[in-house]
């Protein structure tokens, strides 16, 4: 399917500080989006979700789809929004069969599970996927030029992980099984995930998205020299194949490994432009790894507040944040291009969490990191 009929003229980008960073371009705040900003923590998605009657109900109507991804916008002062949607849907558009029953998570009507279904495994037509470039095109248009539009899809290996497993895992039992057994099974249902995901996001970017993020939310389940061959690989494989550019735009891409922090200094080499991190990570060390000097290559670094910290007093929540931002140390500030960090949390927002903490954790990173600017080099 070719989304470029899909494309139109959007208003100007008010906020682009967010992209800025992603480029590892100067700003004048620590720009700051959440992993899972729209969800049920919200009472308004709860009663849009209600409306919706299901989750899929939500995610597949472009007006809901739209709503609940401007609703953390008209709350909070954050500045990116990212596309309401579930990492799940390639598969789905696989044939699949995707649900979310009511207080559990998301499971497969069919598992992949031995040569025959691994066999009939192929990249899906986009259109079964129109849902989701619709929604894109909604959103941006909404937006109306408040902030970009991230996209998004699960990594090769996170899909294969749910594929192979039918849901969710607790000791990623089947799918480590065929990966010691059969890795010639494992790699197949790789490529073509690699080559689904590829496809998936560039027609994301045509629809609209202004950067797209893979989340490997099961790479760090991986050992050594198993996350290397199954899950970098093909992170690999759906970067080389990604748009940079779209419509004169540059089009950044974010890699988020939860767990990865032990393979960071190999995960340099992929075709990004940043890297996510979880709260395991030390931002200084990082910085010095992988985030590159001032007109020199690197990675803008991602992250990484642990999500727990939002159950904590306002005080508390200041306190954690500026930890981090200090962690870091002050971003690059001059011309070209030098270190950067985008605030977000290392990894999902609760849905138990305040909604009101939100709001002290988002103007805790603008406050805090535009004085850090002011105060110089540290």
């Amino acid at each position: 399917m070719n989304a470029s009929n899909l494309t139109t003229h959007y208003a100007p980008l008010q906020n682009d500080s967010f992209l800025r960073a992603c480029l590892r371009q100067a700003t004048d705040h620590t720009p700051v989006w959440l992993m899972r900003q729209a969800g049920r923590y919200l009472p308004e998605y709860c009663a849009t979700r209600a409306v919706a009657g299901s989750f899929m109900g939500l995610a597949t109507n472009t007006d809901f789809a739209t709503e609940v991804t401007l609703q953390p916008l008209e709350r909070y002062a954050l500045d990116a929004a990212i596309l309401f949607s579930d990492i799940l849907t390639v598969p789905d558009a696989m044939g699949l069969g995707l649900s979310f029953a009511q207080g559990e998570g998301p499971r497969f009507a069919t598992r992949v599970h031995d040569e025959a279904t691994v066999a009939a495994l192929a990249v899906p037509d986009m259109a079964k996927l129109r849902y989701v470039f619709d929604a894109v095109t909604s959103i941006r248009k909404a937006l109306k030029g408040r902030v970009p539009l991230i996209g998004f899809s699960g990594s090769p290996w996170t899909l294969a992980c749910y594929m192979v497993e039918g849901k969710g895992s607790d000791d990623y039992r089947l799918v480590k099984s065929m990966l010691y057994s059969r890795p010639d099974l494992m790699h197949r249902i790789l490529a073509i995930n690699a080559d689904a995901v590829a496809l998936y996001l560039n027609t994301q970017i045509e629809a609209g998205a202004q950067a797209v993020m893979i989340f490997d939310s099961w790479g760090g389940v991986l050992a050594d020299g198993a996350f290397q061959e199954f899950s970098l690989a093909y992170t690999a494989r759906v970067l080389a194949q990604l748009k940079k550019t779209h419509e004169g735009a540059t089009i950044p891409s974010i890699v988020f490994t939860k767990g990865g922090g032990p393979w960071l200094q190999e995960m340099a080499a992929l075709d990004c432009n940043v890297l996510g991190l979880d709260w395991t990570v030390n931002l200084k060390n990082a910085r010095a790894l992988v985030g590159g000097q001032a007109g020199g290559p690197g990675k803008a670094l991602q992250g990484n507040l642990d999500p727990n910290v939002l159950f904590a007093p306002p005080a508390a929540i200041q306190a954690e944040v500026a930890k981090v931002l200090e962690s870091f140390g002050t971003p690059h500030s001059g011309a070209g291009t030098g270190p950067t960090h985008i605030f977000n949390l290392g990894h999902g927002i609760s849905q138990y969490t305040p909604p009101e903490n939100v709001s002290v954790l988002v103007d805790a990173v603008h406050q805090h990191s535009r004085r850090m600017r002011q105060r110089g080099s540290i």
